[in-house]
């Protein structure tokens, strides 16, 4: 068996989507009068969704209906500003020039809802080389489970053996070990300051998008 496809997670892996994040986080407490918060602050907690978002930019309790409003704007806000400033890493478009020409195919695995995920992949240019698409509308249990990893492995008719999963995130690789594929973690994405890819159990731990080459070879070489 060979390396035939590369899956990867979307936000903090393939796309640098915490610039939309925080414009938004910053515009809801610009309208508030409040003084803008250090972009960090927010960046640090993409990977929690809407809801660590919210609470990194606004003091409320988390059990309160003010929190459920902030949360509601926040994504109202965020679907009219999704596709804004988001953008593939440095070095991520050359990597995927690079598995097209090699003749494999690569995809999106994601917990980000279709209806964010669909226009950002449109807006890049990146729908019709995508060969697959999995949010969590498609499926019942989200990553870390492995029905997204399995749902796009059958889509692509392949073994998952056969198939990189790259994620920044521990959901991400053990919803991919779990479907029985390779897994390679990034620190170079959303990556809490109290989180460590290194024990995250990923075959490979990249810095770089390109790094990502050596990954290829090694799964091929070893298949």
């Amino acid at each position: 068996m060979r390396l035939c496809a590369v899956l990867f997670d979307m936000d903090g892996t393939l796309l640098d989507t915490a610039p939309d994040f925080i414009a938004v986080a910053q515009a809801m407490r610009v309208a508030r009068g409040l003084d803008r918060v250090p972009d960090q602050q927010v960046r640090d907690v993409v990977s929690g969704g809407a809801r660590a978002m919210v609470l990194s930019a606004f003091d409320v309790d988390p059990m309160s209906g003010e929190f459920e409003a902030l949360r509601l704007e926040f994504l109202d806000r965020y679907q009219n500003h999704c596709a804004v400033e988001s953008r593939l890493y440095v070095g991520m478009a050359e990597l995927l020039d690079e598995i097209e020409q090699a003749g494999l195919i690569w995809g999106v695995v994601t917990n980000k809802p279709l209806r964010f995920a669909d226009p950002i992949m449109h807006q890049l240019g990146l729908a019709s080389r995508s060969a697959v698409l999995v949010c969590p509308d498609h499926v019942t249990n989200s990553k870390p489970d492995p029905e997204p990893m399995t749902l796009a492995c059958s889509q692509l008719g392949m073994n998952p053996a056969n198939v990189l999963f790259v994620g920044d995130d521990l959901r991400d690789i053990e919803s991919g070990r779990a479907a029985g594929s390779r897994t390679a973690a990034v620190r170079y994405g959303y990556i809490h300051p109290d989180d460590n890819p290194d024990t995250w159990g990923a075959d490979f731990v990249v810095d770089h998008p390109l790094e990502l080459r050596a990954c290829f070879n090694n799964v091929s070489r070893n298949n």
